[in-house]
């Protein structure tokens, strides 16, 4: 059974269509990569899936839990980086807490920020933010961990550490999927590949098929971005 499937998914906003009858697939230890123009659907498919926005139709269906990156960090400023990470799976998932405590100092040692636990968001850089936002949706141990556009908000130095991180983790197999504008991380690191443009899917399938497809559209768009 797929981890996520959806099917027939239909989004509006008034007037504007945006999903027009969206349907995949994701399997357990799958890396799926959604990439396209700006405006295409990608971010509000990806907010549907995450019950931020209510579908108008169709199906999403879940074997398991999942936790959401978000461009811009979304820490809670008032609090240190480690009550950031402990909060929800304390307050929400009820978990000991001496047990949450070793699982956050455990996921700063991966994203290197042992030292940081202390730290207030404002004192940390993007980079570092971005680290620790990771930190938080692995805290609640997702089965599946969305993205969406993570290094849209960092200076270029600083999104390689980022993608450094996720590529970490599709190594470990964890299951994700990533809106991303990072074409070459993409092809290297997705074993799928969706390409969104008008709301639709215009094509699917691995790096290889789906970057040398002969499709007008998917052409046209990747000419643009190696241009």
């Amino acid at each position: 059974m797929s981890l996520l499937e959806i099917k027939n998914l239909k989004k509006s906003f008034d007037d504007n269509v945006v999903l027009k009858d969206i349907s995949l697939k994701v399997e357990r230890g799958e890396v799926l990569a959604i990439i396209g123009p700006s405006g295409s659907g990608k971010s509000t498919l990806l907010r549907c899936i995450t019950d931020l926005e209510e579908e108008d139709s169709g199906e999403i269906k879940f074997n398991g839990t999942f936790g959401l990156v978000f461009q811009n960090f979304n820490l809670f400023p008032h609090h240190s980086v480690m009550k950031n990470i402990t909060n929800a799976p304390i307050r929400v998932q009820k978990r000991d807490k001496d047990e949450v405590y070793d699982h956050a100092r455990m996921l700063l040692a991966q994203m290197g920020l042992e030292d940081k636990e202390d730290a207030y968001p404002c004192e940390l850089s993007g980079g570092q933010q971005q680290r620790v936002s990771i930190a938080r949706a692995l805290a609640m141990n997702p089965d599946i961990l969305f993205f969406d556009e993570p290094t849209s908000a960092l200076d270029p130095e600083l999104t390689g550490e980022i993608l450094t991180v996720i590529k970490d983790l599709a190594a470990m197999k964890m299951t994700m999927v990533i809106v991303t504008h990072e074409m070459a991380f993409a092809r290297n690191v997705a074993d799928a590949i969706i390409f969104m443009d008008g709301g639709v899917i215009v094509e699917q399938g691995t790096p290889e098929e789906v970057f040398s497809s002969d499709n007008p559209r998917m052409k046209d768009f990747l000419g643009k971005f190696y241009d």
